[in-house]
């Protein structure tokens, strides 16, 4: 990783570091598979490749033609977990520091999400992948469950969200021709988008016969709206400044945020897909351990 610039170095050390402080703290032992419920019954062979878990060797299959052979799964062949991380500039706010004074950013805590998913997914031999979510799409990681993917998915993350105009919505519409293989999809973004666009993309999705977990990322601020004095507010992704007294617009915008994200859960619910929201204050131990056990009760 010596071609990388230093400050991305240090960001991926952190982001790894905190991912593994989700998993080890929180999820260690109480963890089920992301893809519980889905059956595990043989399919096909394929040939053998350094990395494999030997376990899995066909020995009968060696015996017929001394070669060697995997078994593989219903499971291992038609499904992999997809991480899909919203980049864009929208996901650079972050009003709640961390312990050193540093701020966390909804990126950041998407970040660690998909980064303690990764290890939990890679940890239990199965594949994940990374798509980065700019101005489109893009591949960071192909799925993979060798054990050097977590940080090749780590270094994925390793930028700073880009200064692009991104629609969750038209991104995940987006994703259908990205991903092919169906799959479990763990999308992580504020999603604060239009909420037509946002059905639009979940049920292309959904059409293509992948699972979703839909994480919404929101800024403490942006859920609670603690201003007071005159203030103004920086737009982003092409959106203008606005100098104005929160005081006077408080009711009004809780209400209408109130009502966006309880749309966006409303259409999640709608689809089966399943919906967690997430503040940047939240520990986010307990927001991924609260997640899975949910999953481990279905």
């Amino acid at each position: 990783m010596k071609h990388l610039p230093a400050d991305v170095i240090a960001r991926i050390d952190r982001l790894e570091l905190e991912a593994k402080q989700v998993v080890e703290g929180y999820l260690s032992g109480r963890h089920r598979s992301p893809r519980h419920g889905f059956a595990v019954e043989f399919a096909q062979h394929r040939e053998y490749a350094p990395g494999d878990d030997i376990r899995h060797i066909d020995w009968k299959v060696f015996a017929r033609t001394d070669r060697y052979h995997l078994k593989q799964y219903e499971q291992e062949t038609n499904l992999v977990a997809w991480l899909v991380v919203d980049a864009s500039e929208s996901m650079k706010v972050g009003t709640v520091a961390r312990p050193d004074g540093t701020p966390i950013t909804k990126y950041d805590a998407a970040c660690v999400l998909a980064a303690a998913m990764a290890h939990l997914i890679v940890g239990q031999t199965d594949s994940a992948g990374l798509v980065v979510v700019t101005d489109r799409p893009r591949m960071m990681a192909r799925p993979s469950a060798q054990p050097g993917q977590v940080r090749e998915i780590l270094r994925g993350l390793g930028d700073e969200p880009s200064d692009a105009v991104s629609s969750g919505g038209k991104a995940l519409r987006d994703l259908g021709s990205v991903l092919g293989r169906r799959g479990v999809v763990f999308a992580f973004g504020d999603f604060l988008d239009d909420a037509a666009d946002l059905v639009s993309g979940l049920r292309i999705l959904r059409s293509q016969k992948h699972e979703i977990a839909l994480f919404q990322v929101l800024d403490a601020a942006e859920v609670d709206f603690p201003f007071r004095h005159p203030t103004l507010f920086r737009g982003l992704e092409g959106l203008p400044e606005i100098a104005t007294d929160p005081l006077g617009v408080r009711d009004s915008y809780l209400a209408e945020f109130g009502k966006h994200v309880a749309e966006v859960e409303a259409a999640c619910r709608g689809m089966e897909v399943d919906y967690t929201r997430v503040r940047t204050d939240d520990d986010l131990g307990m927001v991924l351990a609260a997640y899975l056990q949910r999953r481990k009760g279905r």
